[in-house]
């Protein structure tokens, strides 16, 4: 059965490529390029103003529980915001990512008021990766078109441990099926996020 929330904002499919001979899978770049778009009926500043709140991020996001600022000014370029996550046993069940409860870092990288709020993962030594997320808002003309987005551009400490014992085909199977997580999780996010906004 198509989750309804997926039906009405549907994400295309990752950016991929196969590997050319003799190059490895987390060689390629980007690895993940993934984007989704949705209608608001809300002018940019206030959808700015949601999707910039961090902490409120467990309102739509599929893993993300929210969390708190831990360094900067809140939403500002530079701050660091700690998330609080869950995930479920059965995501891409085969392989060796993180399950449960974990907490990530996340540098802001843009903060562009009613236009752009982008942020990077950070490592285990807190150093942003080449992994980012964002949002960018437009004017429509019933109010604001939002579309998230994400690229990952090289392989993150995260995925070097995740794929460090699988080979070639295993590696390739599981960057297809996260990518394909990545995207389904895009549309639920935007179209949770319509509705907190449409609700108020």
């Amino acid at each position: 059965m198509t989750d309804p929330e997926i039906a009405r904002c549907p994400a295309p499919a990752p950016l991929a490529r196969i590997p050319a001979m003799g190059e490895h899978t987390t060689e390629i770049a980007p690895l993940f390029e993934v984007r989704a778009e949705i209608p608001v009926a809300a002018d940019p500043a206030v959808v700015y103003s949601v999707i910039s709140d961090l902490p409120r991020s467990g309102e739509w996001s599929p893993e993300c529980q929210g969390g708190e600022w831990v360094v900067g000014t809140p939403a500002t370029v530079g701050a660091v915001f700690r998330g609080e996550n869950l995930r479920a046993e059965s995501v891409v069940a085969w392989a060796p990512v993180v399950r449960g409860s974990w907490t990530t870092h996340a540098e802001v990288v843009a903060a562009e008021p009613g236009r752009t709020f982008r942020w990077a993962m950070q490592d285990s030594g807190g150093r942003a990766q080449d992994s980012v997320w964002g949002f960018d808002v437009q004017a429509a003309e019933q109010g604001s078109t939002l579309v998230h987005h994400f690229r990952m551009g090289t392989a993150t400490e995260g995925i070097r441990g995740i794929t460090a014992e699988m080979d070639e085909a295993a590696r390739q199977k599981f960057f297809a099926e996260w990518g394909e997580k990545l995207s389904e999780d895009l549309g639920k996010t935007l179209a949770r996020i319509q509705s907190v906004i449409e609700k108020n």
